[in-house]
């Protein structure tokens, strides 16, 4: 089934367009971005949802996640005492989940997130070439892939209903300034 077969008429959640499985699908820019820089998440007719917002003069590498009317969905930031391998990702001031790559990961990337509350997922594919899953259990969150855009250096971000759309996206930005060479 291709890109068009999945699309429907109604909008989700930041502007992203809800497929025959009432999943949302929103492109990411690959590597794109680094502190200071700003880029948009579109959703896949190429319309703005999201912001990132590099926050400049920091120490620690730090984003905000901005919907398409400026509001802050979630900030992302490094944590000081480990360098690039865990990012924290807070809403309204307070800490929501924390992104950590996992110590044993023989064949594939591996990342952990911590939920705060419970729910935690889990990461698994290729991060670097931006082929992965996030799943909680045996449930599919999202999936990431190059392979829904022809448009060079593009990924999609594809999240199944009922799920956080902005925590989502705010783990895949979380997830390529880990990987950044």
């Amino acid at each position: 089934m291709g890109l068009r077969d999945r699309r429907s008429e109604g909008g989700g959640l930041g502007g992203g367009l809800r497929g025959g499985d009432g999943a949302v699908r929103y492109q990411m820019r690959e590597k794109m971005f680094s502190i200071g820089d700003d880029f948009w998440i579109e959703d896949d007719r190429g319309n703005r949802a999201f912001k990132v917002n590099g926050k400049a003069l920091r120490v620690r590498s730090t984003f905000a996640l901005e919907d398409a009317q400026g509001n802050e969905v979630a900030s992302i930031q490094e944590k000081m005492v480990r360098i690039k391998d865990t990012m924290e990702i807070e809403r309204g001031g307070r800490k929501i989940a924390t992104v950590k790559k996992a110590l044993i990961s023989p064949l594939r990337d591996r990342f952990d997130v911590s939920i705060e509350g419970g729910g935690d997922w889990d990461v698994q594919g290729n991060i670097v070439s931006h082929e992965y899953e996030i799943s909680s259990g045996r449930d599919k969150v999202a999936e990431v892939s190059v392979k829904w855009f022809r448009v060079r250096d593009t990924y999609g971000i594809e999240v199944q209903p009922g799920h956080d759309v902005g925590l989502v996206l705010a783990v895949a930005v979380a997830l390529d300034e880990m990987t950044r060479d």
